[in-house]
């Protein structure tokens, strides 16, 4: 008993793992339906780095995590990186915001390092739109740093990515299914009866073919169908308005007398 424990123990630590979703991680600060379904879009983006550079007056390099650690900061979802190599957390996915939209996501990563000496020393907040984009695919770049003002600064990133990209279902038409069964038909038709009339009939050459004979006269009979609808059949007089002559021979005038007109 002991031992079937401790082979079995493996495997449900291993199914449960494999059930588990990495977006889990991501702590929401108001947790909702809505904002459930819209980190679950995002599993396919989990356990990557996006990285990014921004040129103003310093450089700064930036590191992207979907609810996991970016560059290897706990809690970190989003960090800013000197060029001495110090990681400053930009946003905590401890305190997260997710706004789907039809092919975009608004990821908002809250809670990060406060501000040295403006936006009233604020936390640091990070805004990434991921939009869905079938061209560039998982391209992270900075928008913009947005902190000349008292309070409410943010940092904006973009991540062009496919994995937002709604599917475009094949939807075939009446037409089309029409000419799918009767090609399937007729494919069926002809390999089996192909195969009877050579395993069962015995039959060779071209009287393999389903129905030879019926086939082999189906032009024939086609013609003379055609022939009995469209051909006109024995010899048809004229109707006398196109002739302009009666068909009848003519009969005899009667003799006209002019007995009357002598002289008594």
């Amino acid at each position: 008993m002991f031992l079937s424990v401790r082979i079995f123990t493996p495997l449900f630590v291993l199914l449960a793992g494999v059930q588990a979703k990495r977006t889990d991680n991501c702590k929401l600060i108001s947790p909702s339906e809505s904002e459930q379904n819209a980190l679950s879009l995002l599993e396919p983006l989990t356990n990557q780095n996006f990285t990014a550079e921004q040129h103003l007056h310093e450089t700064y390099s930036y590191i992207f995590q979907v609810c996991g650690d970016a560059g290897g900061v706990k809690d970190a979802g989003l960090v800013q990186k000197d060029k001495a190599g110090k990681l400053v957390s930009v946003g905590s996915y401890n305190k997260t915001r997710a706004i789907k939209g039809s092919d975009w996501i608004l990821l908002i990563y809250e809670g990060g390092e406060s501000y040295d000496g403006h936006c009233s020393k604020e936390a640091r907040k990070a805004m990434i739109m991921i939009s869905c984009s079938k061209s560039a695919k998982n391209d992270f770049s900075v928008v913009l740093e947005d902190n000349k003002k008292q309070v409410d600064c943010y940092y904006l990133f973009e991540l062009d990515t496919d994995v937002l990209c709604p599917a475009n279902p094949s939807k075939l038409s009446g037409g089309s299914i029409f000419l799918i069964v009767v090609f399937s038909c007729l494919a069926v038709y002809l390999t089996g009866g192909f195969l009877y009339q050579r395993l069962v009939v015995g039959a060779k050459g071209v009287e393999q073919f389903p129905n030879y004979a019926f086939w082999s006269q189906i032009g024939n009979l086609s013609a003379d169908g055609c022939d009995f609808v469209c051909r006109s059949r024995g010899n048809r007089e004229e109707p006398p308005t196109y002739r302009g002559v009666a068909t009848e021979p003519l009969g005899e005038e009667p003799e006209e007398r002019d007995d009357h007109l002598l002289p008594m």
